[in-house]
């Protein structure tokens, strides 16, 4: 996610194993920097507006409303998946400006809230309490493609929820961040490449996310349906595992990503989803004009300057 600046010379460096948004307990440079308070919904440290100590020019104190919908219930402690995954994290999101008393009164009723990114202020305060030495002129180049990363990734899972009935109102309830994790399916794209290099990627995925997603759910006598809305809809929680891959920049100097966004086989219904898109994929790379490829699995993006 580290981005070189248009005249310089050399290639940008590989963008950073993880998240900085994410509380992470393993990092080797936790003990760079005081963590703050730790807000218990997200499990993230609060990041000040303030600039960091020795840092030598203002960031902007903006910060950007995402267009992914917030569940209503991700202000509670719901994760609901089942799954004995780490505590839900928010990667650049949540707590700030939205969760605010006047904010929360502010907003419609019947609208459901939205995510918020950081500013860039507050990712160079993440950079730093990781221990990451960053440029501070390239923090808003490194802010913008992260919540473009965000976006495209939550366009992925949307393809994905619209499928099912009440899907097209689905909604993110929390985000785990787990980048020193392998995903089975990562594993195994490396274990082929070692075997058939001309066919998978030795590509390693230089992040992973869990996203926890509501769907809502027709409700039985005497409830909400999904078409209704509101806080008190029913909902199924279903998991999502996002593999983020960085390609080599493009003959232009762009940065271009993969993205690898499939629901987690938690359940019996994800399996046949999962099973049902690889042999939609098999038979275009079979039967139509597409060939084998050597590029990691997932939706290729690239970020124009």
């Amino acid at each position: 996610m580290h981005e070189q600046q248009p005249a310089a010379p050399t290639p940008a460096p590989p963008p950073p194993a993880g998240c900085p948004m994410h509380n992470d307990q393993q990092s080797p440079f936790a003990q760079h920097a005081a963590r703050g308070q730790v807000n218990p919904v997200n499990n993230m440290p609060t990041l000040a507006q303030a600039p960091a100590q020795g840092q030598k020019m203002a960031l902007p104190l903006e910060r950007t409303m995402s267009s992914i919908p917030r569940a209503s219930s991700a202000s509670s402690s719901a994760s609901g998946s089942g799954s004995s995954s780490p505590a839900p994290m928010a990667c650049p999101v949540a707590h700030g400006s939205s969760d605010s008393p006047d904010a929360k009164a502010a907003a419609p009723a019947d609208k459901a809230e939205q995510w918020e990114y950081p500013s860039p202020q507050q990712f160079y305060n993440a950079l730093v309490r990781k221990g990451w030495e960053t440029p501070e002129e390239s923090v808003e180049m490194m802010v913008s493609i992260h919540n473009w990363i965000n976006e495209e990734a939550w366009a992925q899972v949307r393809q994905w929820e619209e499928k099912h009935p009440g899907g097209d109102r689905s909604s993110l309830a929390a985000f785990t961040g787990r980048p020193q994790e392998l995903s089975p399916k990562a594993r195994y794209h490396l274990f082929m490449a070692k075997l058939f290099p001309n066919t998978y990627a030795s590509i390693r995925p230089f992040d992973r996310h869990d996203w926890t997603i509501h769907r809502p759910t027709a409700a039985g006598t005497g409830g909400s349906s999904y078409m209704s809305g509101g806080a008190t809809q029913p909902y199924t929680a279903h998991r999502y595992v996002i593999d983020y891959y960085h390609l080599p920049n493009d003959e232009d100097g762009n940065p271009v990503f993969s993205l690898d966004v499939r629901p987690a086989v938690d359940d019996l219904a994800a399996v046949q989803e999962r099973v049902a898109k690889w042999w939609e994929l098999k038979k275009e790379t079979v039967f139509g004009s597409g060939g084998a490829t050597n590029l990691p699995p997932g939706v290729r993006v690239q970020e124009e300057r």
